[in-house]
């Protein structure tokens, strides 16, 4: 895999999902793919199962990839998200690949902060 091939199957992955296709969205899995949350302890097995969770998800969510780093098989992704419109959460979602087609997802979520000011001297403009 390549960095291009790794964006291109998680932007195949969110156009679809924000659509609300989450059977073409789900076309980047291995029908084994494991779906985790570190944060809640939770871990889905096999497409069909976090498929029907996604389509039944309860909120419109908006997914942005940031950053695409890693090699062969292994990617870590700084991603962006948010829940009916609201503000965005950041964290990185590391991706396991077997092929093109992802096996294995690990999510993780945090909130934004505003930066303190304190530190504003050192910081690098954006």
């Amino acid at each position: 895999m390549d960095e291009e091939s790794v964006r291109a199957a998680l932007e195949h992955y969110t156009r679809h999902s924000a659509a609300g296709d989450e059977d073409r969205a789900s076309e980047i899995y291995t029908e084994d793919a494991v779906v985790e949350f570190p944060q809640s302890g939770e871990r889905f097995e096999g497409v069909a199962n976090f498929r029907e969770w996604r389509r039944d998800y309860p909120a419109q969510v908006d997914l942005e990839v940031v950053r695409v780093r890693g090699r062969d098989d292994f990617w870590v992704v700084e991603m962006r998200a948010r829940y009916d419109g609201g503000p965005w959460s950041y964290g990185p979602a590391v991706y396991e690949f077997r092929g093109a087609l992802v096996a294995r997802e690990t999510i993780y979520v945090a909130e934004g902060w505003e930066a303190p000011e304190w530190r504003a001297r050192w910081r690098a403009a954006p």
